[in-house]
């Protein structure tokens, strides 16, 4: 009678591989070595007075810009800068005060039950982990990301449409997705640039290397770039 056949372990899907940068460590530290000459210390352009408040204001930021967030964000929060003052609000006077931003309806009743979650779930405190930021309504991987760095000082990567931009045009961490332009700029992000990095680079996308038109001609990293199209100052 032969031994009966004992089952294989299943194989480990092996890890797809992150897109190769086009620069070397050196050059892309001298990258952030140039952004930081400009702005020693940056911080979100976001308004916010405590964690709760930046999570509501980040949530809220989602297709829409900083400076429409804020204009509501500033009534908003001298009326409720708690979980238990937003929800004493209600949802119809929430979306009275950010009416005037993108996706208005839902983005309330999102401020309203991550608000509930916090007070039955976490005894009103915002949460120091992804897992537990991702939990509450409205709240993805870029938002936890950037209330991780922001309010707690955690070395986190918070891909936008900016930094997405600017990591693959320069060549610096190239990816098909958020995710694999997240985990690739972890991966070649120097330690001592690792904290401030993510607001050089969104803050770079957003005032220099824009979309359609990148001031090349007045770019602290244009010459170690890889862009090939490189735009020229107008005479």
């Amino acid at each position: 009678m032969s031994a009966p056949k004992t089952a294989k372990p299943a194989k480990k899907k092996p890890k797809k591989k992150l897109p190769r940068p086009r620069l070397t460590r050196a050059q892309i530290a001298d990258i952030y070595a140039e952004l930081a000459k400009l702005d020693p210390a940056p911080r979100t352009e976001l308004n916010y007075s405590n964690p709760y408040t930046l999570v509501v204001a980040v949530a809220l930021s989602a297709q829409a810009t900083d400076v429409g967030v804020n204009k509501a964000t500033k009534a908003l929060f001298k009326a409720a800068d708690t979980p238990e003052k937003m929800v004493a609000l209600g949802e119809e006077q929430v979306r009275e005060y950010v009416k005037t931003i993108g996706l208005f309806r839902t983005k309330a009743k999102n401020v309203m039950a991550l608000s509930q979650m916090l007070i039955d779930d976490f005894d009103s405190t915002v949460p120091q982990t992804r897992e537990d930021l991702e939990r509450l309504p409205g709240v993805g991987r870029k938002t936890a990301n950037v209330v991780l760095n922001e309010a707690f000082g955690q070395p986190t990567m918070a891909v936008d449409t900016h930094i997405f931009r600017v990591s693959n045009r320069t060549g610096m961490a190239p990816g098909k997705n958020p995710l694999e332009v997240e985990l690739n700029l972890l991966r070649v992000t120097p330690d001592e640039y690792a904290l401030h990095a993510h607001h050089w680079l969104i803050l770079h996308g957003r005032y220099v290397c824009v979309a359609r038109k990148p001031k090349c001609f007045n770019c602290a990293i244009s010459e170690i770039c890889k862009f090939k199209d490189k735009t020229k100052a107008v005479e």
